[in-house]
């Protein structure tokens, strides 16, 4: 398991480095989300080393797990709706809390499919890549010195490794201009839709979005347990901010939560003066023992270990 060394919270660290299973192996990557994700992409492109080592992904790289996402959607819709009975109808927006594009591509092609949803209300962090295309046409993916480590972590991503599935769509399923704009990506540029035919068609996509802050998020957590008497994590802060930005008469909006508030608890204690509730099987979870490998973002260096661990 990869991860961002020193960029979680206490009880995030704790989940998976206190886990002492034999074939469990941590390994803390000294840089942001998306240099470990780059390395996770660049030990799956060697086709070689791949089959020899079994290698899979079960984060949102892998089309499984958004397909299984997909499902999320339908529940909610009818869930929101009288079901059936309004399927004709009735709309439905989505708000999602988004880094790395999984979720809310899963919702693009729930709507593809023919779900009646309105809109597609993508949040952001400080991290506002995907806000700022959205807005503007121009993805600039941030170098790891730029991306801004924040309390909604799980959003502190700058190249969103599911991104590429939509805009596929967006340029009408044209596998080689996909190609050319990812090349100049990958090259650590950027590119510029403004202005083409392909943006003209985003808002048939029904894509909207905003950016949201650590003060917006303590606001916003602090507002939804004084009204509501329910505690929300800094993720689902992030898009009930921007949900509320994006609300429609007569439009139901459904937020995706999408982490519980213990994995946060020093931003809840610092929005509200109080800890989280905690499940009972993870009381004193960070007095636990920790196994965890420290490494310089190599990707030589972790197919190394992955031989070691495979010996």
């Amino acid at each position: 398991m990869l991860s961002p060394d020193g960029k979680m919270s206490a009880f995030q660290r704790a989940q998976m480095y206190s886990l002492q299973d034999a074939n469990i192996h941590n390994i803390a990557i000294r840089g942001m989300f998306d240099d470990c994700q780059d390395i996770v992409k660049a030990v799956s492109n060697d086709a070689a080393f791949k089959a020899k080592y079994k290698i899979g992904a079960v984060n949102s790289i892998n089309w499984a797990r958004v397909a299984a996402q997909v499902i999320y959607y339908f529940k909610g819709y009818f869930e929101a709706t009288d079901g059936m009975k309004s399927a004709n109808d009735q709309q439905v927006s989505f708000c999602v809390p988004s880094g790395n594009f999984g979720n809310i591509c899963a919702g693009h092609i729930a709507r593809m499919m023919g779900l009646p949803i309105r809109r597609l209300v993508l949040a952001t962090n400080e991290n506002d890549v995907l806000d700022e295309f959205f807005r503007t046409g121009i993805y600039r993916p941030r170098g790891t010195a730029e991306t801004h480590v924040t309390s909604s972590p799980s959003m502190d991503i700058s190249k969103a490794s599911n991104f590429e599935r939509f805009v596929f769509d967006l340029v009408g399923r044209d596998a080689t201009v996909v190609r050319e704009l990812w090349q100049k990506v990958d090259a650590g540029g950027s590119f510029d839709l403004s202005g083409t035919p392909f943006m003209t068609r985003l808002p048939e996509f029904g894509f909207v979005s905003g950016r949201s802050t650590h003060a917006d998020r303590l606001a916003t957590i602090r507002d939804v347990w004084q009204r509501h008497s329910t505690m929300i994590d800094t993720h689902t802060a992030d898009a009930v901010k921007v949900a509320r930005e994006h609300r429609e008469a007569g439009v139901p909006m459904v937020v995706l939560e999408t982490a519980q508030p213990v994995k946060f608890s020093e931003t809840i204690q610092e929005a509200l003066g109080r800890d989280p509730l905690r499940p009972a099987d993870f009381v004193g979870i960070e007095d636990l023992p920790q196994r965890v490998e420290v490494m310089d973002a190599n990707t030589e260096a972790v197919k190394s270990c992955i031989v070691d661990f495979c010996r």
